[in-house]
């Protein structure tokens, strides 16, 4: 049986996912995780939240000393071991079918940023999210951004960009402005950092460039901002 000194061990083991918090855990319970120990200092607390905020959810918590779960984890009131789900890789998730958009995110560098885009695409009802680059996109900071969402859709680390069958959409200030029907169906969308965007080698392949309308004299938007406003606004449904 686990118990809560396995969780630092967990974060390590790329079979188990770390949730932290009562909406990493309650989305994730929502989206069919698989709980193996959920521990909370406050079980009282836990059920009222639950009551008020996810009566369809049921957690059975293991209470222990508040020194202990702040000794885990010292931001949330709640943790909780899953196992992590058996998703797609990233040709899988560019092989699914239907017109939904996939998230690219090229090597992003903020877990919180990266857990937040896996957010707005799972509202907005894209097919998945893959990522470039050195961040394990499953690492409990990104699943705290998410607020366990990474359960809804499929997540993937890719090394090499691929597009499969899906037309390469590169969110770039030069690109059309995105409005209705400016991005096509299935289309995979990426996105680059803040700072830098997207790299000249990923623009070159692209099959089209979008913009998003900014006032003059503000330069960029949060990754997952810009994520949220290219769903929401241009993406085919």
């Amino acid at each position: 049986m686990l118990e809560l000194g396995d969780v630092q061990r967990a974060r390590r083991d790329p079979g188990l996912v770390v949730l932290e918090g009562f909406h990493a855990v309650k989305h994730a319970v929502r989206f069919g995780a698989e709980l193996l120990g959920l521990w909370t200092a406050d079980a009282d607390e836990l059920a009222a939240l639950s009551a008020r905020l996810a009566p369809d959810v049921v957690l059975s918590p293991t209470v222990v000393d508040l020194s202990a779960l702040a000794a885990v984890v010292p931001r949330a009131q709640v943790v909780a071991l899953a196992r992590r789900p058996r998703q797609p890789d990233p040709d899988g998730i560019l092989a699914l079918p239907g017109p939904e958009p996939v998230v690219l995110l090229e090597a992003p560098r903020h877990l919180g940023n990266l857990g937040a885009v896996v957010r707005v695409a799972a509202a907005a009802g894209a097919a998945g999210v893959i990522t470039t680059g050195t961040q394990d996109p499953w690492h409990a900071d990104a699943l705290r951004g998410s607020a366990g969402l990474h359960f809804a859709l499929p997540v993937a680390r890719s090394r090499v960009v691929r597009t499969g069958d899906r037309p390469l959409i590169a969110l770039d200030p030069e690109g059309t402005v995105v409005g209705p029907g400016v991005i096509p169906p299935r289309a995979l969308l990426a996105f680059g950092t803040e700072r830098d965007g997207l790299t000249d080698e990923l623009l070159a392949v692209a099959d089209a460039r979008v913009a998003l309308p900014m006032r003059p004299g503000v330069s960029s938007l949060n990754l997952a901002t810009a994520v949220s406003a290219v769903l929401y606004l241009g993406a085919a449904r």
